[in-house]
């Protein structure tokens, strides 16, 4: 009988976890979601963005060391106000977004977490996957849960929670196999990237 009992405590407390994790999906139908990307050369300074953002992310609001999930950008999204750069950029040349259709980070850990009521600062280490190539990196992010609020960001169409994701990094793109050591007067060996996402967790 009391092996019984505990049996059935540990698979309440179990219940109990799972329950508190709460999934975001971060397929934005507004097309907000977006990356920023900048590489600034002696000679060009090359700014553009990319908005086909998904993925999902599920984590307990109260302890946001628990996340987990991928964020992924679909290669061909990427932009930049020149056409023929823009052609170049997804040719097979250089990011190939043919064969690489896809931009990932994949959440591996969260650590260094200063949080309150579901929003604060963290250290997110994950695997990130450019051009074919898969790296770890740790990047600083600013993570916000706003209970109830996907209803004023829908207008009223959709009721739930938003978890809003930012964060600003660094890569170099001779680690991910782009042109590495080639044209550097015209364009940057640093690539800078942000990224502000909202994810959505609807409640019928």
């Amino acid at each position: 009988m009391k092996k019984a009992v505990l049996i059935a405590t540990a698979v309440l407390a179990t219940s109990s976890i799972w329950a508190a994790s709460t999934s975001f999906d971060f397929k934005d139908p507004k097309g907000v979601n977006n990356v920023v990307f900048k590489l600034d050369a002696p000679l060009e300074s090359i700014n553009g963005t990319a908005t086909g953002v998904s993925g999902t992310v599920s984590v307990d609001p109260a302890d946001l060391s628990t996340a987990k999930g991928k964020i992924t950008v679909e290669t061909s999204s990427l932009t930049v106000p020149n056409p023929m750069m823009k052609e170049h950029l997804l040719g097979e040349n250089w990011l190939n977004a043919a064969k690489n259709p896809a931009i990932t980070f994949e959440i591996k850990e969260v650590k260094n977490v200063k949080a309150a009521n579901g929003s604060g600062t963290a250290d997110v280490t994950g695997t990130f996957t450019l051009n074919g190539v898969s790296k770890d990196i740790t990047v600083p992010a600013k993570i916000a849960y706003l209970p109830g609020k996907l209803g004023d960001r829908t207008n009223g169409k959709v009721q739930g929670d938003l978890l809003v994701v930012r964060t600003s990094f660094q890569i170099n793109r001779s680690d991910y196999n782009i042109q590495p050591g080639q044209y550097q007067d015209k364009v940057s060996e640093t690539i800078d990237l942000s990224l502000a996402v909202a994810g959505a967790a609807p409640k019928s």
